[in-house]
């Protein structure tokens, strides 16, 4: 197992929760061990954020083999009052975080290829 990520103290901009978001939406096939890694995050951490946002119908996965494929509902309204009443939604939030990745250069984990991702759907 892993070694337990550093704390991070004080605040970001970003909740765990929309890293773990963006980070499957980077790669809907993705294990939890590596969303784990990516988001410097516990394991246990993850399966809770994922637990939250299937709860609230932000996301979904279905079982593939050994494997989860998960599924984005990006029209799902964003939780903050402010955020519901401008209709921003979890594809807006997305949009940014993908155009910002692009304009810095970022290069993102790699992608599955058409095989592994047979199956995975994201709500448009």
């Amino acid at each position: 197992m892993g070694a337990v990520p550093e704390t991070h103290t004080g605040w970001t901009f970003l909740t765990n929760h929309a890293r773990v978001l963006a980070a499957i939406a980077d790669d809907p096939n993705t294990r939890i061990r590596d969303l784990a890694a990516h988001c410097r995050l516990t394991e246990r951490a993850v399966q809770k954020i994922i637990s939250d946002l299937e709860q609230d119908g932000y996301l979904s996965h279905t079982r593939q083999g050994r494997s989860n494929a998960y599924r984005i509902e990006k029209g799902a309204t964003l939780r903050h009052p402010a955020e519901v009443e401008a209709g921003l939604t979890v594809a807006a939030l997305l949009s940014v975080l993908a155009r910002h990745d692009a304009q810095r250069g970022r290069t993102r984990r790699p992608r599955t290829t058409p095989a592994q991702t047979r199956g995975a759907e994201v709500d448009e």
